[in-house]
């Protein structure tokens, strides 16, 4: 998917929300891919863990969907990795997995996964929690433009 600008309820340009799908089966990402085609996003795919966490660095996503076991990397060290590094800390991350255990619930919740769906997935579900979490990402990021520009005030004020 193209990477596209669109306008918000202020009128102002903002980039689209990115999405990265982390899962080494193809079909499951077409599956993935097909049921994202409703939301305003960037799509892009990693095969492996540490491949999620190159195109982290270059794609900087929204949001991630991690599939838990991947070559190389499983979600779960992705998501504990992502999650320890400030720099990637507010990405969202739904993992999506096969495993529907306890214990695998509990080794996400522990990574750090801000949420979690088993496979087969529901399309509606999936599409509803991504929703969410763009809108939290999204409000979470203007609170900090906003706590810059506040800070700025300050110094330039102080300076006065």
């Amino acid at each position: 998917m193209e990477l596209t600008n669109r306008r918000n309820n202020q009128g102002m340009h903002v980039a689209c929300s990115k999405i990265l799908i982390a899962d080494d089966n193809q079909p499951n990402v077409e599956l993935l891919e097909a049921y994202l085609t409703g939301i305003d996003c960037s799509i892009e795919v990693a095969r492996d863990g540490q491949e999620t966490i190159d195109k982290v660095a270059d794609f900087h996503p929204d949001v991630i969907l991690l599939d838990v076991m991947m070559p190389k990397l499983s979600g779960f060290e992705v998501c504990r990795k992502l999650k320890d590094d400030p720099a990637t800390s507010g990405i969202m991350i739904l993992m999506v997995t096969a495993l529907n255990e306890l214990g695998d619930i509990e080794r996400a919740v522990e990574a750090g996964t801000d949420d979690f769906l088993s496979k087969p997935v529901n399309r509606v579900e999936l599409v509803k929690r991504i929703q969410n979490m763009l809108k939290i990402r999204h409000v979470t990021d203007e609170i900090e433009r906003l706590r810059q520009y506040i800070q700025k005030m300050e110094d330039e004020s102080a300076q006065s």
